[in-house]
């Protein structure tokens, strides 16, 4: 093994006084459909060797080394914890006489949850996860009460992982049972009667980052037995990469099965319900296709269901089991549905006009009653609740507006502001624009912009441009305290809605899709060239920032366009495009990637993947990669043979900087609120050194 050890030099900053470790090589080849590809780096797929192990060790070395020598690192540390520092609150949720709620105090690494007696009881802690173990790490997943609220779920995952464990309460005197469920994933805790249904997949054999994820099973776990006695309720040995999924209506009389079919590259699902008593799920929609359903609740012996099934944007349909028809309930619209919900026998819609929220309630039949007045143009969620509720809460919340909690009133049709957060920021100081730009097909793509007042549009501001454009997700307008101080030191926010996500419903989602991912690259080199055209920044003063399909993203734009940059932040992104569905639950990404297993689709992901495409000689950006040991879900390994292509590449010829970042006792996001702001102040400080810039 040659694996040299490194350090970086005091105080400096650019790239040539940095010295990579040297990265061992392999003569390793795949063929995909007559085309030979070289994998050097195959070796750091193992996360359990010594070698890779020593390869952290000495990129992290290189890496704090450079970050720690920064002499502003510490105030941009102090300033992040100092606007983070408030209570934040979720909305409650009612169940008998008590109301729960999650709290954070500020500073605390993990939100702890609460309940009390009626809105105006005194909160009495339920489970504090920061007690949970020594680092901080360890967190509550699912908390999931049963119909009497006597027993709930209470699902815990440690160190990042995406795996968790289940455990049981007894809510009468908050003392934790026997019962533990292990190897749990991709799954809720669904009750019925004195147990519940999970899901869960068998044990690996060793590393939980070397799990196959295959042969998803459904259980049903009585309280107070052990888990070896769960009745396996559903699976499907012939498709192994299946997800199966169940959930129970509000009265308990179903139970619904969600099967989806992504590793074979379709986006949607089918779904079945059993009726309590009764031994057989019956399909509502047998056939897996691209089309989603998702069963809001039942009416009786029928059901109300979300789907967008001949229908891009959304509708509401009521499935008649007696005669087997859908009668419409909502009707697509021009906006698409973001979320239907039943509660207070009343059905909460929302819809999404030009990525910002607008709520509507309708009776369950789709008469519409009133909309729901938005404070501003932001992002509105939760409206959820049982039958019998008077009221419902939401939160609101916009760049420039802390996520605030709403009460609205079911029979007078009005909000108030249940809780409003107590920080010190005044949104009156900054100011958030949308605007539209045209991508290269000339696809007229939004964009968030928030900086404080009194901005000069001189092409001097450091400006973070962040992106996503996938898997049907949206970017809706959000608040994060840790963006205050950057505003405060002149720095300027975008963020880009791009195809791929669900901004603009599933026709916006398929154009970023499989053979269209470039349309969504494009999206993202548009939306620089725009802010460099208006004068927000300059080539010299713009970074790009995005996580997961994001972090692909930035590593795909930056092969193509490496001069449009200054600085670059991939985090824990899909990097190999052509072994991403050999790991972990990576098979599940082929419904919205493809496969290199086709030849068709092989040829896109080939032309794009950022661990292929890296030019030799080339000139890149600052690039600060991150990832985390306990990464399962984008394994690291993804990240590691990145950094270890880009050093050897463009290690000697890039001007700038070309780290990687490896959290410990972390997963795809930062396991404490201690870690978060650590890694947060990294950034900062990586972008305002390569940018020339001082912390004030």
């Amino acid at each position: 093994m040659t694996l040299m050890t490194a350090s970086a030099l005091s105080g400096t900053g650019n790239a040539q006084q940095l010295k990579y470790p040297e990265t061992r090589k392999q003569e390793h080849f795949d063929e995909y459909h007559g085309v030979k590809v070289a994998d050097p780096y195959r070796w750091l797929e193992d996360d359990r060797s010594e070698e890779t192990a020593a390869w952290v060790k000495a990129q992290n070395e290189v890496t704090f080394g450079y970050l720690n020598a920064i002499p502003f690192k510490g105030k941009i540390f102090q300033d992040l914890e100092k606007a983070y520092n408030y209570p934040k609150y979720s909305a409650p949720k009612k169940k008998g006489e008590y109301f729960y709620f999650y709290k954070n105090d500020g500073l605390q690494n993990q939100a702890v949850l609460y309940r009390q007696k009626g809105l105006s009881g005194t909160p009495e802690v339920v489970v504090d996860p920061n007690k949970l173990s020594p680092d901080g790490t360890t967190r509550l997943t699912v908390f999931s009460l049963s119909k009497d609220g006597a027993y709930a779920v209470l699902g815990f995952s440690k160190g990042g992982s995406d795996w968790q464990e289940y455990q049981v309460m007894n809510m009468k005197d908050l003392s934790m049972l026997a019962d533990k469920v292990e190897w749990v994933k991709v799954s809720g805790a669904s009750w019925q009667g004195d147990g519940f249904y999970y899901s869960r997949y068998p044990k690996p054999d060793g590393s939980a980052l070397a799990a196959k994820n295959e042969n998803h099973q459904v259980f049903f776990h009585r309280i107070g037995t052990k888990q070896e006695l769960d009745k396996l309720v559903f699976e499907d040995p012939a498709n192994p990469q299946r997800f199966h999924t169940v959930g129970t209506t509000e009265d308990e009389q179903y139970a619904v099965l969600t099967v989806s079919d992504r590793g074979k590259g379709k986006d949607g699902n089918g779904v079945w319900v059993l009726k309590k008593g009764e031994s057989r799920f019956v399909p509502i929609r047998e056939e897996i296709t691209d089309a989603s359903f998702r069963i809001i609740e039942n009416i009786g012996a029928d059901f109300l269901i979300e789907t967008n099934d001949d229908a891009p944007n959304g509708k509401v349909m009521l499935f008649k089991t007696a005669g087997r028809t859908w009668e419409t309930v909502l009707p697509e619209r021009e906006e698409p549905l973001e979320s239907a919900q039943l509660a207070g026998g009343k059905l909460f819609a929302s819809y999404l006009k030009d990525v910002t929220s607008r709520a509507y309630v309708y009776t369950p039949t789709g008469v519409l009653e009133s909309e729901i007045q938005m404070p501003g143009l932001g992002s509105a969620a939760g409206f959820g609740g049982d039958q019998e509720d008077t009221f419902v809460f939401y939160t609101y919340t916009s760049f420039n507006y802390p996520s605030t909690i709403f009460r609205y009133d079911i029979a007078s049709g009005k909000s108030s502001v249940f809780r409003e957060p107590e920080v010190t920021f005044k949104p009156a100081d900054y100011e958030t624009k949308q605007v539209f730009y045209p991508s290269k097909d000339g696809t007229r793509i939004p964009a968030f912009i928030t900086y404080k007042k009194g901005l000069k549009l001189d092409g001097t501001n450091p400006t973070i441009l962040y992106g996503y454009g996938g898997f049907n997700v949206s970017l809706p307008p959000a608040f994060s305290p840790t963006r205050i101080p950057f505003f405060d030191q002149g720095g300027v926010f975008v963020q880009a809605n791009l195809r791929g996500g669900s901004e603009y419903g599933e026709k916006w989602h398929e154009q970023g899709m499989k053979l269209k991912k470039q349309n969504v690259f494009d999206d993202f080199i548009a939306a620089a060239e725009f802010l460099i055209r208006e004068k927000y920044t300059s080539p010299e003063r713009l970074a790009i920032q995005g996580g997961s399909n994001g972090g692909l993203l930035v590593g795909a734009v930056m092969n193509q366009r490496p001069e449009l940059f200054k600085v670059a932040f991939p985090a824990v992104g899909v990097m190999d495009m052509l072994r991403f569905h050999k790991f972990t639950i990576g098979w599940n990404w082929i419904a919205d990637y493809g496969s290199s297993d086709n030849a068709e689709e092989f040829k896109v992901l080939y032309g794009y993947s950022p661990l292929h495409n890296i030019q030799t000689g080339g000139h890149y950006p600052a690039t600060m990669i991150t990832t985390a040991d306990h990464d399962d879900r984008v394994v690291p390994a993804h990240s590691f043979k990145y950094a270890a292509e880009l050093q050897a590449k463009a290690g000697n010829t890039s001007a700038n900087p070309l780290l990687i970042r490896i959290d410990t006792n972390s997963g795809h996001g930062a396991s404490n609120t201690k870690k978060a702001l650590e890694t947060q102040a990294d950034i900062y400080a990586f972008l305002f050194r390569n940018m020339g810039l001082t912390w004030k």
